[in-house]
């Protein structure tokens, strides 16, 4: 199952179970109290609250399949026991209960078995008009129309149900596939800057290197030259390359920032830029790789709805919702850059509290432009 679905199913889970689960049981406790009038009687109609209450509970954990039948046959024999030897028309709440809830789960034949059931309880209902002294239109409606009713209703109400948590669950599929498709035009964008960086140097090479054979015997001196013109041309590239490895290329913020809303976007999560101020020039470029980086841990370890992404003259705070409760991953990319951005002079902090995670990088003022700029002159 897939990790967004498997997280939704859980929190669907855990909220139907705190907002009806206690409901239930009071309600069930109630009817008990009120209907039955000796301790035996309390007991067979308080099985048939309990077989509500579990099939409520593996309903919402979708495993009902496992104690579905185990709980629709004691909550029908609790059902024909009240009717016909003890008199009490609320025995129907077990069975109303767990047929709404076990039919809605079926893989097919769903209408069918809703019927089959109703008619049982109907029959039920009908046979004990014909044992029962009490007026018959009382009777009629006790044990025949409200239990049909109440048991059709609620069964009824389950379909659109089950198909409202059916499409929950292929929205967050489709929102996984769409994270998965972002992180796959990410590397496709690293691979296109790669291109770029050798695909112009191997061709500049092999024509000063042919270049170089033609002018070896006729020309030895502009052909040394052409070679030292390769070496210098091959260890830039290679610093090149070390850089886009680490994430230490020369980055737009402007770009990056745009480039961070529309892969936060195609992935189903909201994104909020907040702008205090106009990020420093010197700046931008170390504040773009923290976004690019962050950008990608977000997508590809958190489960977030939403991103704020907030500027600063000297700095960026990218928070994220959809945290794992556990401690958080190692991320090697913004470790990397921690220590850049230590070495120009700003700080990088990694914090995860309460589902949220906060990623930001500031340079404390009148810092930023000389250590940055030295940073660069170092290079």
């Amino acid at each position: 199952m897939p990790k967004y679905a498997r997280t939704t199913r859980g929190r669907l889970s855990r909220l139907n179970i705190i907002m009806f689960l206690p409901l239930l049981a009071a309600v069930g406790a109630l009817l008990v109290a009120t209907d039955a009038e000796t301790w035996w009687q309390a007991v067979v109609l308080g099985l048939g609250v309990v077989a509500a209450l579990v099939a409520f509970v593996k309903w919402a954990a979708r495993d009902i399949s496992r104690v579905a039948l185990p709980c629709l046959i004691v909550a029908a024999a609790v059902w024909a026991l009240g009717a016909l030897v003890m008199g009490r028309e609320t025995a129907f709440y077990g069975i109303s209960i767990v047929c709404s809830l076990a039919v809605s789960q079926l893989p097919r034949h769903r209408g069918r078995v809703a019927l089959g059931v109703i008619a049982y309880i109907a029959a039920v209902g009908a046979t004990r008009l014909l044992v029962t002294q009490a007026p018959l239109s009382g009777a009629l409606i006790s044990y025949v129309i409200v239990p049909v009713g109440v048991t059709a209703v609620l069964t009824g109400l389950m379909f659109p149900n089950q198909r409202f948590y059916g499409l929950v669950e292929e929205l967050e599929e489709t929102r996984e596939r769409e994270a998965e498709l972002a992180v796959m035009r990410e590397r496709m964008r690293f691979a296109s800057d790669l291109h770029d960086i050798q695909g112009h140097t191997l061709h500049v090479v092999k024509l000063k290197i042919a270049l170089a054979q033609k002018l070896i015997h006729s020309d030895a001196e502009r052909a040394e030259q052409e070679l030292r013109e390769v070496h210098a041309l091959v260890s830039d590239t290679i610093t090149q390359t070390k850089e886009l490895a680490y994430a230490q290329r020369r980055l737009n913020l402007s770009a990056e920032l745009e480039n961070a809303k529309n892969l936060f976007e195609a992935a189903g999560i909201r994104v909020l830029v907040e702008r205090e101020a106009e990020v420093d020039a010197h700046a931008g470029e170390l504040l773009g790789q923290v976004l690019r980086e962050t950008t990608t841990n977000i997508l590809r370890h958190a489960q977030a709805e939403q991103v704020r992404i907030t500027l600063s003259e000297s700095g960026i705070a990218i928070v994220n919702d959809g945290a794992q409760d556990a401690p958080p991953p190692e991320l090697r990319g913004l470790a990397t850059l921690r220590e850049r951005v230590a070495g120009n002079g700003g700080e990088l902090t990694v914090e995860q509290k309460d589902g949220r995670f906060l990623t930001a990088a500031a340079f404390p003022h009148g810092r930023s432009d000389t250590a940055l700029q030295s940073g660069k002159d170092n290079r």
